[in-house]
This record gives C-alpha cells, sequence and structure tokens, in this order.
C-alpha cells in the first residue's frame, strides 16, 4: 500500500515522534512524497524552524527511499480545484494525493475535513 506523506508527517517520522496510529499505518506502507515537501524541508531548515541536518547520510539514505511524485500539470490543475483552501504548498501536497489516488496521512485539519482528498 502506498502512503502520501505531508511534510509535518515526515518531520515526525524522522525525529520518531508519530502517534501510534501513524507509526502502524507507515509501517505497513510504502512511503511517497511530492516533490514540494523536498523543497519545504529545506526551507523550514534555513528559516531554523526545523533542525535536520539534510547532509547526513542517514537522513539522505531515508529520504532517496521515499517515492517522490513530481509536480506536473494534472497535479497542479488539481491544487486550483481543491474544497479547502491551504498555503500553496498543502494544496499541491493534497492535489498529489488526489491525481494519484493515494491516501494522504496529515494531521492539518483542513485537509481532513476536504471531501475530495483521499485519507489515511
Amino acid at each position: 500500500m502506498l502512503l502520501n506523506l505531508d511534510t509535518h508527517v515526515l518531520v515526525h517520522a524522522l525525529a520518531g515522534q508519530l502517534r501510534p496510529r501513524e507509526r502502524r499505518l507507515l509501517s505497513a506502507a510504502t512511503w511517497t512524497m511530492s516533490a514540494i515537501v523536498l523543497w519545504e524541508l529545506a526551507k523550514l531548515v534555513q528559516l531554523g524552524r526545523l533542525e535536520l541536518d539534510l547532509d547526513d547520510r542517514e537522513v539522505i539514505r531515508t529520504l532517496s527511499r521515499v517515492q517522490v511524485w513530481p509536480i506536473d500539470l494534472a497535479v497542479a490543475r488539481q491544487s486550483t480545484r481543491l474544497d479547502f483552501a491551504g498555503d500553496p504548498a498543502d494544496e499541491l501536497i493534497a492535489a498529489t494525493s488526489v491525481v494519484h489516488g493515494v491516501p494522504l496521512l496529515t494531521r492539518d485539519r483542513a485537509i481532513r475535513r476536504s471531501r475530495l482528498v483521499p485519507l489515511a
């Protein structure tokens, strides 16, 4: 089973701070993420809002095992047709799940209220 991870769930996974349900779901799934998640990680580190060494071999190894979905025209178009308003990265992450039919694992309340986004 594939799961699409939002940025915050991925951060919690890397830090070993998952909720029991998240841990259970992720242990039985292949992890995927939108390409924008990689940018968000780098930006959070740059802004000092996340302490993560993106040059660390273990971090690189872990992230390289996650399937990355591209931001293509279908995802970009779907991001403008969602039933919630969020920041552009959240909209692209959610649109990725819609386009590829992959459940999204997120804690974001606005996304979790969506009737369009398949959720884990």
